[in-house]
């Protein structure tokens, strides 16, 4: 063993940047700055949280039994212990490892060491930093970091920009000797940093994401790590920072922090999943943790004979991280003869033994450390120097560096960088500002300077408003996507949120100033509005001001609320209120009192007073048309007309002036400037508050993963789960036969559970014969530099009950080989053969192969049975009869152990299974399918633990011993799994081969073959690390190891045995049934397993359909009461008119919200399911659609119930029932366009920018803001008639006003005096009988002041909204009907053109 170590650390420590870190500690030591070290010791700390292993999770009808969930509510959820009394001591200059399964509460103690409190209910115990409590230590909190699981990112920036900002916040005020400048320190960590992890290649890429492409997980990984070490902190918490990087990469990185740690006197705690032995002896520390017990911490050294001396048995070649993890679990661990009666069973009983051994005293004795002389002398060097790094103008307390200047110009450096990386967005954004504003333009073309222009250049100038505001809706989306990023900077004391929200401002402006500009000088030259700068200036600033201000607005929203859907809700709520109350729509004088204070709070109802004063101030406006009483031949003396059904005009007048207009509507030109100021002062107490609440945000707290059980089968689960937890002991006696004299039984006891069922579900699998084998295969793909070669002449196959590995570098190909092999690619060309018994691929080949892939995509709303239910329906051939697909499903539950979670949903992360348990979901939806041919996995252990990662190959060896053929591509094996693998294809960069054949018995083959040409496998090393290393690695020698293949004497035996096993299969009959049929099942049955499933998942869905049901509700009351009980003056009818108008804008919010939800199945659909030919599109689209027909009457019936009758509207039943059969088809025709928009969309962020077009395109044209005879010809003859919102509008307009009786109020008749002495009724004889055949002349005996109204009833108005007859509104409501069939069909088209062929090899 002492030979060993010593040769080990060697080679281990030394770290090839060390020499660095050593010079960048002298020169700070020269320079007078004090070595930050620090230490943390923690005792007795227990930390509970509300959490419980099961929840119920309610459906749309079981939300509403109001009794039963009273009685549920009374228990209190019970306190979950994460850690019970943990301790520890990590000294300046340690390395601690923390060990334990998911779930053990690794990533809490690490929380809780880095000082992360918030989100746990009670933490208990006392954690010191130096000689500092938590409470003294959190002004420190950019000295003691965390860096979390997840990479949390803005995808758009490169890694250079993302390590600029960081660096650019950490560069000391006092900056060391020799160095010139900030930048030039900057520049220095920075590159060092890259350096240290090996991504300098990747400073140009951007950083990425699932849906933007950037560089790869595990450089991503690196990106993550660097940014945590630019903190330049003293204590470092690593939650499994190994996670997606390869083998000897996750040593580079361990290497490195040692010598981080060595030569600055940090503490490192660092907790690992899958960590090989080369990793584990660089530690000095290791504690482990099982169920939040600590059941042993003490010397890295002493951890393995501490459990050996209990009885547990460590195997040779094992990873002793793993065997440490492992000896709680009771499949894992092996007992040594002797010790079977007295071993330690569960985490209680070996804690026990552990607090009784000399390690345990040895440890605790250095827990005085804080109190030592040593501990506080460090303490005070650590303040000084971190106070003496502090820009002097901050605040004494704030853990910041630089000063809040510095922040805030990195921040808009950094706010314009992810403006810039992003530009499609913007761009977008541009373009569509265009197009509306030609749009508008056009729809107000030369507004004329009369009375018939007025109600036009009023819409034109609320157009203006409402657009840009709504742009800047997508604030609200992007706060939460920014959100992970604060707080992770903020945790790093990077930079104060007000420094991040006063960037945001500042780059918006030259945006907003922009898309203002484009549609100002389009639309209000378009609408020949006033020509004169003074006027065209006060329009464009009004605007620029309004923008940034509703810009401001949603952004608050969005800070203010904790999450996505509550925020949504408000700002759709809020949209409808002020775009309702800005006095366009219900004019100022009309408003009723209960809502009016709306106006006074609204931005939008400012700047539409200031925009329309600023119009029409000093203007005359002639009367024309229908407002001229009387006109026509005959009536041409202006002395004997007058205006009527203008505000504003005055008796006898034919004209009126801006002036009157305007205080007609309590407007006014001496409010412009008034309005100004406003509008700016809640823009900056919006981004007040913003400030306010940005500083507030919480991290999300870790409850711990909880399952969730559907309502309806709950019954019987949750007894189980809780019987579950009662006895440990019962249960190792249950599964028997785990305490077992030798290492040789155990595994038949493993995989036999001891009740002979594994024969029966043996039996039971399905064996295959195919022979799968692929030769010369490449595969290239086009790149903007030309042909791009993935994969270069790889061969191989893969046989009935082989176990086949796929393995090389991260970049290899690996997945791509997979791919192409399933059938998978869409893009690029393949060459060479790929074939089933020597004979070309059947057309069943997709479903009768299964394939997992490396992402577990599944319908959250299924549960587990029901997932495996689906697809053995869908995917076994149509002559087994359903009964036997439904045992088989059993049987397949049975060999995964799933049954304890047969009846819990999926969920997603977090909420639902674990990452291992859909892992095994997966696995089990390919294998119910019967696959007869193979079946593809594409690294199903990556980002498991140990454990889980060593079931689930064993699940696989089990597959491939009963006779599946499996393929699996894997990272960084332990020397366990290794073992398990039949075969191996070894690929290197490029998609070269490196070596194919056998493993042989322990790894033999292959250590042979690589010795033979120069790079021998040290006896301790796990053989697969080796060959990476050798392959990629530093080993390499710097040889082409392709090359050495290709002249090996191996080679030439593969390249004949391939040939042979191809000819021989060739001249036997096929192993495989191909029925010539592309999915197994017919199209209705698809149809009818698909809706069901969609059904259900609907009524599962609460969330969804309760929003969708609220915003109905809301809208109608709102609407309703608004336009609360509608009068019969003229005006009245522009009240009708918008009233019917406003349940339009039930669709955006809806739209907005089921688009999503069609995006997420769709993707389900297009990532597994279409690719393995599951079923059909028109299946799928069939479902989606039928799934939401139930909720969408449920929502017009609610909407009409109150609507209609609030707001006062006809309630004879052939009138209403009209209304509500043309409402029920409104439903159907917006979630037909807001679907077939996203059947189309790449992603959900363009569909939402697609809506406001489509949407706003269709309103525009439908007859409302713009009357009939007033479109422009060029929209007037196609878009009007083709305008499925023209029909809907006219159907219930006839229907609620055609014999709406008129009585006009005084001021809106027309008073004149006829001419020398006759009568009104003679003077306006011919009148009455032509032009005015609407009018009605109330006093015909007068000889002065007639008085006209200009409408006898609501047909007359209708007439001027071309609705001539009332057999127009059947007619309309008939075409809605046809609408509402297209727009689905509209559906099923656009989801075919997306559905596109996979590519076959040429």
């Amino acid at each position: 063993m002492e030979g060993k170590t010593t040769d080990d650390a060697a080679s281990a420590v030394e770290w090839k940047l060390k020499h660095k870190i050593e010079a960048i500690r002298d020169r700070d030591k020269r320079s007078g700055m004090p070595l930050r070290e620090l230490g943390v010791t923690w005792k007795d700390l227990t930390v509970q949280a509300v959490g419980s292993d099961a929840a119920l999770h309610e459906n749309v009808a079981s939300q509403f039994n109001i009794p039963k969930r009273f009685g549920e509510s009374r228990h209190k959820p019970p306190l979950k212990t994460i850690l019970d009394k943990t301790h520890g001591c990590v000294k300046p200059g340690e390395m601690l490892l923390v060990l334990g399964r998911p779930g053990s509460g690794c990533t809490t103690l690490l929380n809780m060491l880095a000082n992360r409190r918030k989100g746990y209910t009670r933490v208990t115990g006392d954690v010191k930093y130096g000689n500092m409590d938590a409470k003294d230590a959190v002004k420190y909190r950019g000295q003691i970091v965390m860096n979390t699981e997840e990479e949390i990112f803005f995808p758009a920036l490169t890694v250079g920009q993302t390590m600029d900002f960081a660096t650019r916040l950490k560069i000391p005020t006092k900056l060391p000797d020799g160095v010139q400048n900030a930048e030039q320190y900057r520049q220095e960590t920075m590159d060092f940093l890259l350096e240290s992890m090996g991504i300098t290649h990747t400073r140009g890429t951007k950083v990425g994401n699932e849906y933007v492409r950037g560089v790869s997980g595990g450089e991503r990984k690196r990106v993550s790590i660097i940014e945590t070490l630019a903190t330049r902190g003293s204590v470092f918490c690593w939650d499994n920072s190994t996670r997606g990087l390869d083998a000897s990469t996750a040593l580079e990185y361990t290497k490195a922090i040692r010598a981080l740690t060595d030569v600055l006197g940090l503490a490192s705690i660092v907790t690992l999943y899958q960590a090989g032995n080369g990793i584990y002896n660089l530690f000095d520390k290791v504690l482990v943790l099982d169920a939040g017990k600590e059941v042993y911490y003490g010397p890295m050294a002493e951890a393995r004979p501490f459990m050996e001396s209990h009885g547990f048995i460590c195997r040779d070649g094992s990873n002793v991280a793993d065997y440490l993890t492992g000896v709680t679990v009771p499949t894992e661990r092996l007992i040594a003869p002797g010790f079977e009666k007295t071993f330690p069973r569960n985490p209680d009983q070996l804690r026990a033994e552990y607090e009784k051994s000399p390690i345990f005293s040895r440890m605790t004795a250095e827990y005085s450390y804080p109190e030592s002389q040593e501990a506080i002398e460090r303490t005070k060097l650590f303040q000084q120097g971190v106070q003496a790094e502090k820009n002097k103008h901050l605040p004494k307390n704030s853990p910041l560096t630089v000063s809040f200047f510095q922040q805030v110009m990195a921040c808009i450096i950094r706010q314009y960088q992810i403006l810039w990386g992003d530009k499609a967005t913007i761009a977008i954004k541009q373009v569509s500002t265009l197009a509306q504003a030609l749009i508008s333009g056009s729809l107000f073309y030369n507004a004329p300077d009369n009375s018939s222009g007025l109600f036009l250049k009023g819409g034109a100038l609320f157009i203006a408003l409402l657009h840009n505001s709504l742009m800047s809706m997508s604030e609200v989306t992007d706060s939460f996507h920014g959100r992970p990023v604060l707080a992770k900077h903020k945790a790093f004391a990077y930079f104060h949120p007000a420094a991040f929200c006063i960037a945001q401002v500042t780059s918006d402006i030259p945006v907003i100033v922009l898309q203002v500009t484009i549609f100002a000088i389009v639309q209000y030259f378009m609408v020949g509005l006033t020509m004169s700068a003074a006027t065209w200036f006060t329009y464009w600033i009004i605007v620029i001001a309004t923008t940034m201000c509703m810009t401001a607005l949603f952004r608050m929203v969005g800070a203010a609320f904790p999450n996505f859907d509550a925020a949504s809700k408000v700002s759709g709520l809020m949209v409808k209120a002020l775009t309702m109350y800005t006095g366009y729509m219900i004019l100022r004088p009309k408003m009723h009192p209960w809502f009016g204070w709306i106006f006074w709070l609204n931005p939008l109802a400012y700047a539409f007073d200031a925009l329309l004063s600023n119009e029409l101030k000093g203007q005359i406006i002639p009367c024309v048309g229908s407002n001229l009483i009387p006109n026509g031949p005959g009536y041409t003396y202006s002395e004997h007309q007058s205006c009527a059904g203008v505000m504003g005009a005055l008796p006898g007048q034919n004209y009126l002036t801006g002036d009157n207009y305007l205080s007609a509507l309590e407007y006014g030109s001496g409010h412009i400037w008034r309005n100004f100021g406003i509008i700016c002062g809640m823009w900056a107490f919006n981004v007040f508050i913003t400030i306010i609440a940005t500083s507030n945000w919480k991290p999300t707290s870790e409850g711990g993963p909880s399952l969730l059980i559907p309502r309806e089968k709950s019954e019987g689960r949750l007894r189980a789960i809780r019987a579950g937890h009662s006895d440990e002991e019962s249960q190792v006696a249950e599964k028997g036969g785990f305490v077992s004299g030798s290492g040789s039984e155990t595994d038949e006891t493993i995989v036999g559970k001891g009740d002979g069922s594994a024969q029966k579900q043996e039996a039971e699998l399905v064996r295959n014969t195919s022979v799968f084998t692929w030769k010369n295969l490449c595969y290239t793909v086009p790149t903007p530099d030309g042909e791009r070669q993935l994969l270069d002449n790889v061969q191989g196959w893969v046989k009935p009950g082989m176990l086949g590995a796929l393995m090389g570098s991260s970049g290899a190909g690996k997945t791509t080989l997979l791919d192409v092999l399933a059938q998978r690619k869409t893009e690029g060309t393949i060459r060479g053969s790929i074939m089933v018994d020597g004979r070309e691929l059947p057309v069943s080949f997709q479903r009768s192969a299964g394939y997992c892939e490396q992402l577990d995509v599944h319908e959250p709303y299924a549960t587990v049975r029901e997932a495996l239910e689906f697809s053995a329906l869908l995917r076994q051939p149509r002559d087994v009869p359903r009964e036997e697909k439904l045992r088989y499903v059993d049987t397949i539950i049975d060999l995964l152990e799933l049954h304890d979670l047969a009846d819990t949903l999926i969920g997603r992360v977090g909420m639902g299974l674990s990452v291992e348990q859909r892992k095994r979901v997966t696995i089990g939806v390919e294998l119910v399918a019967k696959p007869s041919i193979l079946i593809f996995l594409d690294e199903p252990t990556s980002g498991l633990d140990g454990q889980s990662a060593y079931n689930t190959v064993r699940f696989l060896r089990k597959l491939a011993d009963v006779g599946q053929a499996v393929l699996v591509t894997i990272h960084q094996p332990s020397a366990q799994l290794f073992a398990q693998f039949d075969t191996l294809l070894l690929l290197q960069r490029g998609g070269k081969t490196v070596y194919f054949g056998d493993i042989g018995d322990n790894a033999q083959t292959v250590k042979d073959y690589f010795s033979r040409y120069g790079a021998p496998c040290p006896k301790e090393a796990n053989p697969a690390e080796h060959m990476i290393d050798v392959v990629s690695g530093e080993l390499s020698q710097g040889r082409d190891w392709n090359e050495v293949w290709l002249n090996s004497p191996e080679h030439a035996a593969v390249v004949k045995e391939l040939d042979e096993i191809i000819n021989e299969a060739a001249a036997k009959p096929a192993g495989y049934v191909d029925d010539g049929e592309e999915f197994a099942m017919p199209l209705w049955e698809q149809t009818k397993i698909v809706t069901k499933r969609m059904n259900v998942s609907l009524f599962r869905n609460t969330d969804y359909v309760n929003n969708k049901v609220v915003l109905h509700i809301t809208a109608a009351l709102f609407n309703g009461f608004s336009f609360w009980m509608i009068g019969d003056d003229i005006s009245d009818l522009q009240m009708v008119l918008f009233t019917v108008f406003q349940f339009i804008f039930v669709a955006p919010g809806v739209i907005a919200q089921l688009q999503p939800l069609f995006i997420d199945r769709r993707n389900i659909f297009e990532a597994r399911e279409k690719k393995s030919k599951m079923y059909s599109w028109k299946a799928f689209v069939t479902g989606l659609v039928v799934s939401e027909m139930p909720y969408l009457m449920l929502c017009g019936v609610l909407y009409f119930v109150c609507w209609y009758y609030t707001a006062g509207l006809p309630s004879n039943s052939n009138r209403s029932g009209a209304v509500l059969f043309v409402m029920l088809m409104y439903e159907f025709i917006y979630t037909g366009i807001g679907q077939f928009i996203a059947a189309y969309a790449p992603n959900a962020v363009f569909a939402a920018l697609a809506n406001p077009f489509v949407i706003g395109l269709l309103v525009s044209f439908c007859g409302v803001l713009v009357p009939y005879a007033q479109i422009q010809v060029f929209w007037k003859y196609w878009l009007y008639w083709l305008n499925p919102f023209n029909y809907l509008m006219g159907s219930l307009l006839t229907f609620t006003t055609w014999d709406w009786e008129i009585n006009c109020t005084p001021h809106e008749l027309a008073y004149f005096d006829p001419p020398n002495g006759s009568t009104c009724g003679f003077y306006l004889s011919s009148y009455l009988e032509g032009t005015g055949s609407g009018a009605r002349l109330l006093n015909p005996e007068a000889l002065a002041s007639c008085q006209v109204c200009q409408f006898k009833s609501g047909s007359d108005y209708l007439r001027t909204l071309n609705i001539m007859e009332y057999y127009y509104g059947w007619r309309d409501a008939g075409i809605v009907v046809i609408f509402v069939i297209s727009g689905y069909s509209l559906v099923y088209l656009l989801m075919k053109l997306r559905t596109k062929m996979s590519k076959k090899a040429e």
